[in-house]
Formats: C-alpha cells, structure tokens, sequence
C-alpha cells in the first residue's frame, strides 16, 4: 500500500492562549477520526498536536494514498415478486436493476428466513485520498470547540481566529481544499519580525525543521524544553534558582514561536511585602518567572520571555521592569496601609458581609466556627483558647485591601498581618493553613492548629450550605461543597485525626441552623420596629419560617462525604468493592475508616476471603427471607449435627478471640483471624439443613448463623467481596 506524508497548518492570527492547547488537539483528533471515518489507513507513529500562536499543524508520517476497494450490497425484491409465472422480470426487478444500473440478469441471488432474492453487489475503486482532504478538513473545522467564533470581513463563516493561509500537502502534492475563503498551498509564514517572508516546503517531512529556520518553534513540546532551559540560565545567572509553576509555563509556551529570557530586576524595597503578592503579580498578570534564593525566599530578580532575539535586549529588559513597578507599588501601599489599620480592627467591618443571606454574615460564620474549634479542640490536643484566638482572626484579612486586590492572598495575608500584629506563630500559620488544601493535589495544613482550623471552617461550611438548602446539584456548587467535603475528609485521614465525624456534623448543623434562626428572628425584628415607626399596628406572619432538622442535615452531609470519598479512595488504587464493604458499616471516624479500609485490603489477599465473603452472602440472604423472629443467641442443647456443634464453638471462640483486637482498631488481626472460620462454615452449609422442620432447631441455627454474620461483619460487610 502507497503511503506518504500528510501535513494540514491553519495560519491565524494570534490565537487565544489558554484555548491553543484544546484546539491543537481538537484538529489533530478532527483530522485522524475524518481519515479514518472514510476508511483512509493512517500511521501515526508518534505524531502529535503541532502549534504556536499563529498557527494550529497536523503532520502524520503515513496516510494511504487511496481508500480501499468500496463493496456494496444491496438487497432486492423476493423472486416471488421479481419474477412472473412464466419467469420474466417485473417491473419491480426491472425497476431495481436499474436503479442499480445494470441489467437484471447480471443480478446474483442471496437467501434469507423469508426465502431466496435478488441482490446487487458492487466493488468499485477507492477515492484517491487527496480528493477525499475537502471533507476531512471540513469535518474537523466542524469538530473543533470554538463556542464563539469570531468572523471577519463580510463572510458568513468564522473561526477562532481569522485565517490568513492554509497549507494541505499530501507528500509532494498540494491537495485542492479551500476552507474559510483561503486556498491551499505549500507556504507558511516565519517568525513576525525575523522571517516575516513566505516558507514553502517540498514535502511534509521538512515542515518542522523548515519553520525551525525560520524562527518558528511548532513542537510544543521542544518551545516548552526552551523556555525552561532559558528560564533556568538566566535565573542561573543572577545568582539564584527560577520559580516556573506549571500554569505560567503553559500560558507563557502558548504566547511565543521563538522564546528567549530577559533577566530583570526591581527595587529590593518591594521585597517587604509579601513575597505572595509580588509573585501572584509577575506570574498572572505579566507571565514572568520570579528568582528565589537558596532558602526559597524570593530575590529582587525576575524572567521575562520575550518573543524575539532582541539586538537592544536591554530596551526590553526595561519595557518589562517599567510594566511591574506600579503593580509592586500598589501592592506595597495597600500593605502598609492594612499594617496601619491592624488585622483585629479588620474585624469589626465583617458584621456588614453577608455571608450568606440566610446564615447571616461572615461575623456570625466566624462565631460558629470558633465554637466548633473548643469543642474538637481538646480531642486533637490543641489548646482551646489558641484555637478560638486563631478562628477568631482567620477571617478578618477578607476586609484588607490587599486580599480586596489579590483574593488569591486569602489566608496568606493573614499570616502576614498576625506575625507584625504580634500573635503567636502557631495562631498565625493556622490562619494561613485553614485554607489548605487549596486545590486537589495541595498539602493538607501541616500544624496540628492549622488542621484544626481547616476541620472547622469546612464542617461550618458544609453544615451550612447544606442547611441554607445549597446541596449541590449537577454542576451547580456556588460554595464549592464538594471540593469543601474532599477537603475536610482529607484532614481527618492523613491527619489522623480519632474524630466522630457523625457528631460534630450534627453539632455544625444545629450551630447553622441557629444561625438560620437569628436571621429570621432579625428580620422579623426588623419588620416589627419598620411597622411601629409607619404606624401600622401587625406585621405579616410570613417570615419564611422553614427550618431544617439537624439529625437530617448531619445524615444528608456524611453520605455527601462519603461520595467524595469514594473517588479519592479509586484514584488511590482502592477497588470499588473493598470501598463499599466499609462504607456499608458508615464508620463514625474517617481515621477508623481508613483503617478497615486497609485491613479489607489485606484480607481480600487471603485464599479464605472470596469463599467466607460468599457465605456471608449466603447469609443474608438465609436471614433476610427468614419467616420467624430469630433469638438473640442460640441455644447449645438445641444443636444436634456434629458439623453446627463445631461451628458454634468455632464461632465463641473467635470471638473470644478477636474481641480485644476488634475494641483496639485492629481489623488485621481480627479479620485475619476469621479467615479461620472458613473450614468450619463451609462444612456447615455441606451438612447441615438450616431450615429445618422443627422450628425450634430452625430458629437455633438462624441464631448461629445470625451471630457468625455478625462477627464477619464486624469490620467491613465482606460479602461485597463476592462476585
């Protein structure tokens, strides 16, 4: 089979930098489902989604020069119909054949369950895959998410960008395609000022290389390896390392074809401010790479990537410096002047933010949170009165004029202004780290103040949420309640944490539903004094009364937990049926729940689990169609085959023998130990017939069976474990 080289590049204008990545992709994808839609074989080897600003390429090493032999078939009417009495075609067979366009004695003959008919059967050549390009770049144009195209001219069509030119090149071939009023040729365009010209390529194969020449960096891949490297020299060069976070590398790769670093610099005045907010500036608003020092503190030196090799790097260097210093100035004036105001003052503004309109404001949050923080206080060891002193003042930096400009600082600034306020240094991390985890793959807080924090504000949050009726529904989660959940189940776990998640989250719902009650009690109150003052002598009853039941709230928020725990669970390996068996127990303790989830692990290793946790199956089922009401125990004088006698002491043994490990969190120990059980059970069920006529002995071996299920059920429901 003929295969050549095949290469697509749509020339724009610069292209939407946060988009580029997903439209590169979109095309690549657009353009091999196309090829392959209409049957065209395709190597592609390691071919990948080729881009740069002002342009989006496909270069795949191999398409088939033509499709495949097409074969079609056409089914025809039953000879009954086709054909009369004395064998002559009717009109219906002659109407078919030549539709076909062929005679109809050169028709074949096929059978199925309603007999024998005629059929057409056609092989013709396949289309030359150059003349198929039309359409395969049509279908991918269609394919690619541009949700608002933009048009230029009078056209009626659109695109991300307006296209200047096109290249199709099929081997040495240009293809005939024309797409949003541009034609294809053999010629791109360099670099904007250092190859501004047309590039022309014999073949697909020299298009990487030429437009290298040309300036012109298309491989993602190997722009991202320069970036980097230049990054690093420069950095290098003034004596310290670069800070290059994944998110300014994309959007910075995605702005330039030829990058190379400008090393800068600012006054080391601005450096009092928190290294935080400098480098939210330079890495968000400019797209420049800070330099730390050894100890990762942040130097008066920064990257700038510049899109050319500049004869006057210099001029650039200051065009980059000129641009940063009024942000750094801003953001040195609102320090000094939060640091004027203190962080505790910053408090008294709180009572004016709503929080949320029927949990009050964030004031009233803050009191909530702080009750929650001396109730758990003690069970994790942390001073009662540091923590009510941190959650007192981890909100108070929302009224700062820095976090007002840089909200990402929430948290951080506190950090900041509780240090120059003189707070402890245990107060003042936790006001930093009660945000942590910030995104899925951040720390949880560090400190044992800082996880307590973080606890709190997250139970608050949800108990709230979902007591205010804000239970997140589709996509729709105006308070991140998921990502709230996820959080504060990943603090208990890795914390360690022995808490009663049940209980504080039936303590969080009744704080928020206090909450919900004052509001409604000063609205009312309100209406009252509004009415006394205009004279009128009764307000209206109806004030919005509902409220929601705590027990309810608490119950709807642990499965909510539950859920996000599942997933976290599955991204760690865990498999859905070892998840499911501790879930059914729902565990008070998050911390407990780790712990069985890891010893259902290491049992379902052992050669005894898959049977034991199918006769836990078996089990149940026995038990729930069970038509009498089973005893508490069973009765020794009531067991008759030797095979029940040798259950029942194998059951009282184990669980004399597995009662203090199961008392102690030892599930290893305790499930290892019923593995035990599996000889005597399964020689139960070969011997012994449950139910029984004599509805005594019946009742006395659901009893035991009853009880068995209930030891083997005591750290996880294994039958889950059954297939």
């Amino acid at each position: 089979m003929s295969m050549q080289p095949l290469l697509i590049e749509l020339g724009t204008e610069e292209l939407p930098v946060k988009a580029l990545p997903g439209l590169a992709q979109a095309l690549f994808d657009g353009v091999l489902a196309a090829l392959d839609k209409r049957g065209v074989v395709i190597e592609r080897g390691d071919a990948k989604p080729l881009y740069s600003p002002r342009r989006l390429a496909v270069l795949l090493p191999g398409v088939a020069m033509q499709q495949p032999e097409q074969r079609s078939e056409v089914l025809g009417p039953y000879l009954n119909i086709a054909l009369d009495a004395d064998g002559n075609p009717t009109k219906a067979l002659q109407g078919f054949a030549a539709k076909a366009g062929v005679d109809w004695t050169a028709l074949e003959k096929t059978s199925d369950a309603k007999g024998e008919r005629f059929v057409h059967r056609a092989v013709t050549p396949g289309a030359l895959t150059i003349d198929l390009l039309q359409g395969v770049l049509e279908d991918a144009l269609a394919g690619m998410p541009i949700p608002k195209p933009m048009r230029w001219g009078d056209h009626a069509y659109g695109f991300a960008r307006p296209l200047h030119w096109l290249v199709a090149l099929l081997g040495g071939t240009v293809a005939s395609v024309e797409v949003l009023g541009i034609r294809a040729g053999r010629h791109s365009r360099g670099h904007r000022f250092h190859a501004p010209g047309d590039i022309s390529f014999a073949q697909p194969q020299d298009y990487v290389q030429a437009m290298r020449s040309a300036f012109v960096l298309v491989d993602p891949g190997e722009r991202r390896a320069r970036v980097i490297a230049e990054v690093e020299a420069a950095a290098k060069a003034v004596g310290g390392s670069a800070r290059i976070s994944e998110d300014n590398l994309a959007q910075v790769n995605c702005l330039n074809e030829w990058p190379v670093a400008v090393a800068c610099a600012f006054e080391r005045d601005f450096l009092g401010v928190p290294q935080e907010a400098l480098i939210e500036t330079m890495e968000s608003n400019q797209k420049f790479f800070p330099v730390l020092d050894g100890d990762g503190r942040l130097t008066e030196h920064f990257i700038g990537i510049a899109n050319i090799e500049s004869k006057a790097p210099g001029e650039i260097r200051k065009g980059y410096e000129r641009v940063i210093r009024p942000r750094f100035a801003d953001a040195k004036f609102f320090f000094d002047e939060d640091l004027k105001q203190g962080l505790a003052a910053m408090g008294a503004g709180l009572k004016a933010v709503t929080y949320q309109a029927k949990l009050g404001s964030v004031a009233d949050k803050v009191e909530r949170v702080a009750a929650l923080t001396e109730t758990i206080a003690a069970q994790v060891g942390v001073d009662p009165t540091q923590a009510k002193r941190a959650a007192m003042l981890a909100k108070n930096d929302l009224q700062s004029r820095m976090v007002n400009e840089f909200p990402e600082l929430q948290g951080i600034a506190g950090r900041y202004y509780a240090q120059r306020a003189g707070e402890s240094a245990e107060v003042a991390l936790a006001i930093d780290e009660a945000y942590r985890p910030r995104f899925a793959a951040d720390d949880i807080a560090a400190s044992p103040l800082g996880k307590l924090l973080a606890i709190a504000e997250r139970l608050d949050t949800l108990a709230g949420g979902f007591a205010a009726g804000l239970k997140p529904t589709g996509n729709k989660d105006p308070f991140a309640l998921r990502r709230n959940a996820l959080g504060l189940a990943r603090t208990i776990i890795e914390s360690g944490f022995e808490l009663d998640l049940k209980a504080l989250l039936a303590t969080s719902a009744q704080g928020a539903i206090g909450s919900i009650q004052t509001v409604i009690h000063r609205t009312l109150d309100a209406k009252l004094a509004a009415a006394k003052s205009e004279g009128v002598k009764a307000v209206g009853a109806s004030t919005g009364t509902w409220m929601p039941v705590g027990e309810t709230v608490a119950t709807d928020l642990y499965d909510f937990i539950l859920d996000r725990l599942r997933g976290y669970y599955a991204d760690r390996g865990v498999p859905a049926a070892h998840f499911n068996a501790v879930a059914e127990l729902k565990p008070a303790s998050l911390h407990d729940f780790a712990r069985r989830l890891d010893a259902i692990g290491q049992f379902a290793q052992l050669p005894e689990a898959a049977a034991l946790a199918a006769a836990n199956k078996r089990i149940g089922n026995i038990l729930k169609k069970a038509d009498i009401t089973i005893p508490a125990m069973n009765e020794a004088a009531l067991l008759r085959e030797p095979a029940e006698l040798a259950l029942a002491e194998a059951v009282e043994t184990a669980y004399a023998e597995t009662g203090p490990a199961l008392a102690q969190g030892d599930y290893v120990s305790v499930l290892t130990r019923l593995a035990q059980l599996r000889a005597p059970v399964d020689a139960f069920f070969d011997g012994v017939m449950v139910n029984a006529d004599d509805p005594a002995i019946r009742a006395n071996r659901l009893a035991l069976l009853h009880r068995l299920a209930q030891r083997l059920g005591s750290v996880a429901a294994i039958e889950f474990l059954s297939i």
